[in-house]
């Protein structure tokens, strides 16, 4: 969702100076890893940091147009989002997306395993009842690309002008217009 359909403006350096994250240190599962009380502070000051990113949140190039010519063509449509679900409903209600979604078909980081663990992909697969090879998994980083690529599904790299992850990458588009015309 985050930088998928929206503009990134996620500034993940601060984030990490903000909770006191070694660099190196991937956010979510260094959060896990704390004693309880900590990470229920820490994750607290990472929700309300997101709900004003969510607030703010602009829709990404082509992304509107994206989700409903999939809506109309009568496409399933999901987030797998390692946000939270609350704020990923925020996110959408801002850009006037959520239309586009049934809530129960999205999850965020309490809902499943965040990504790159397939845990999601595959729970909206086993849900929709179709076999993960018929999804296809649209992002722009590596954690979705690794997703869909553990899940057995396919994927596109979107909002990247170039693609700094050829081995891990289905598909690339520049931006969610251009996945559009792709799709004829």
């Amino acid at each position: 969702m985050d930088g998928t359909l929206t503009v990134a403006v996620h500034d993940f350096a601060a984030i990490r100076r903000g909770l006191e994250i070694p660099e190196s240190d991937d956010i979510l599962q260094h959060l896990a890893a704390l004693p309880m009380a900590e990470a229920a502070r820490k994750r607290a000051w990472l929700h309300e940091h997101e709900r004003e990113l969510a607030r703010a949140a602009r829709p990404a190039p082509g992304a509107y147009a994206l989700l409903d010519t999939l809506h109309r063509r009568g496409d399933r449509l999901g987030i797998l989002t390692r946000n939270a679900h609350d704020l990923a409903l925020l996110t959408l209600g801002t850009l006037g997306m959520l239309a586009f979604f049934d809530a129960s078909d999205i999850l965020g980081r309490d809902e499943a395993r965040p990504k790159p663990d397939p845990d999601g992909l595959l729970s909206l697969a086993g849900k929709w009842g179709v076999a993960p090879a018929e999804l296809v998994m649209v992002g722009d980083y590596h954690f979705d690309l690794a997703c869909a690529r553990a899940a057995g599904a396919r994927n596109v790299l979107v909002n990247t002008p170039d693609n700094p992850w050829p081995e891990l990458t289905d598909q690339h588009a520049a931006d969610c217009a251009a996945l559009r015309a792709m799709l004829g």
